[in-house]
């Protein structure tokens, strides 16, 4: 564990020694990776931990010869998942009006399902999380681009 901790402290001197406009591109870069490897886990329906996502519930009422599409097909979207970078940080996000039902689905909290106000508890899947893969390639990245 001491290892992790020597290493920190050196990436992190390396980090402070690179201007603002290359922090900027890097976490620009990272953000970017990050946001296509979050898009492409929803696309595979597995939380961050490997496991698969809790199916739907079977629909009452289903168009006859309907097609069962696959969850969050649009929330993955870069329209709806964005990714925001700064000298200092990193981030993937929903945009504000689907960040409350990404929410909802990644808490497992319970919402309206229609107008009339029925309202159902929605089982945790986790949307946007790290996994070791992740970190590992977020290092990597860090490292080409400051070896470069």
């Amino acid at each position: 564990m001491s290892n992790l901790h020597e290493l920190d402290a050196y990436l992190l001197g390396l980090l402070g020694k690179l201007e603002a406009p290359q922090r900027r591109a890097l976490a620009r870069a990272i953000a970017v990776e990050l946001r296509r490897r979050q898009s492409a886990r929803i696309a595979a329906q597995r939380n961050p931990d490997g496991s698969a996502y809790e199916p739907r519930k079977p629909q009452l009422r289903h168009k006859r010869g309907g097609i069962r599409r696959a969850m969050f097909l649009r929330m993955r979207m870069a329209k709806h998942l964005k990714a925001k970078a700064t000298s200092s940080a990193a981030t993937v996000e929903f945009t504000d009006k689907t960040q409350r039902l990404a929410k909802v689905h990644h808490f497992g909290l319970r919402d309206r399902v229609n107008a009339n106000g029925l309202k159902a508890k929605y089982p945790a899947r986790e949307l946007l999380g790290f996994n070791d893969g992740d970190v590992d390639h977020i290092t990597s990245l860090f490292l080409a681009h400051v070896v470069v």
